[in-house]
């Protein structure tokens, strides 16, 4: 094997664990697979729960959601989870940011 070769497996070995390691950020828990199958439900998506992305965006770009869609689906977590969401909670649009901070939302109000 020449020197090059080993430079070019080490490379190639290196994007790998690093796509490795995007793709597990990107995995969506079993609670999050569970919230992103409300939220498809709830809305009647056309998108697999599978499919989200748990770092876009909700609302506007990413998921497409508009602020009638936040209200329903804060409506559905409020009866599936026995939780409520605020409408004027000041921290809504760090909230319904993205599936995995309204996962992790849930989760603090359900330990408090």
């Amino acid at each position: 094997m020449a020197p090059g070769d080993c430079r070019f497996y080490n490379n190639l070995i290196m994007q790998k664990v690093a796509a490795g390691f995007q793709s597990s950020e990107n995995a969506l828990s079993s609670q999050e697979l569970e919230l992103a199958r409300l939220i498809v439900t709830t809305l009647n998506l056309e998108t697999r729960p599978a499919d989200i992305d748990p770092h876009a965006r909700l609302y506007g770009e990413g998921l497409g959601l508009d602020s009638i869609d936040i209200l329903e689906i804060a409506l559905a977590i409020s009866k599936t989870y026995g939780i409520r969401l605020k409408s004027d909670d000041e921290n809504n649009v760090r909230i319904f940011s993205s599936l995995r901070s309204l996962h992790e939302h849930i989760q603090k109000l359900q330990s408090g």
